[in-house]
């Protein structure tokens, strides 16, 4: 399962709050915390000034409250616990895992599981509302499924042709 983890575990990008206008970046490594800040300012002596980085391991990330108070403000209290989550070892590997991979796990699950999965995360709601998910569904589920019917599916979606053509309400195989 390491091999899933790339070197860099996480990164995000956003503009401090208001009434600054300060850039703020803070990107986990396997071993470090970074925080790169971008001073915006009209005033003089902070015109033109270069970003500031501040390196810190994962260890003292944990025991640095300001450091996680300003990554907080930033970017909010959830990216503050998955930042403290990573620091502390705890790898979402199944959100990691390829989308083909996915895909081989979501075709042996019911619909209304995958209904609930779509729920847990952007990426799960993206994957479970795409084509290739819905081409699936059709091809792996609809026994009534023709070759005639792949032409209608790729206009239309394959997702509108499994709700319209195949689909029934309290169905106990679906």
């Amino acid at each position: 399962m390491a091999s899933l983890l790339g070197e860099q575990l996480f990164q995000i990008s956003d503009q401090g709050p208001p009434p600054s206008k300060d850039f703020y970046q803070v990107v986990i490594t396997k071993t470090e915390v970074i925080l790169r800040t971008w001073k915006i300012s009209l005033r003089p002596g902070f015109r033109g000034a270069a970003p500031t980085t501040l390196r810190t391991t994962h260890q003292d990330f944990l025991h640095h409250k300001p450091l996680q108070r300003q990554v907080g403000a930033v970017f909010g209290q959830v990216i503050l616990e998955y930042a403290v989550s990573l620091c502390q070892g705890k790898f979402d590997y199944l959100e990691r895992l390829p989308d083909d991979i996915l895909l081989k796990v979501l075709s042996h699950l019911e619909l209304k599981d995958t209904a609930l999965l779509a729920q847990v995360s952007h990426r799960f709601s993206k994957l479970c509302d795409s084509e290739k998910f819905w081409e699936q569904t059709v091809r792996n589920h609809c026994a009534e499924f023709t070759a005639d019917m792949e032409g209608l599916a790729n206009t239309m979606g394959w997702k509108k042709i499994f709700f319209t053509c195949f689909y029934r309400s309290g169905s106990k195989d679906q």
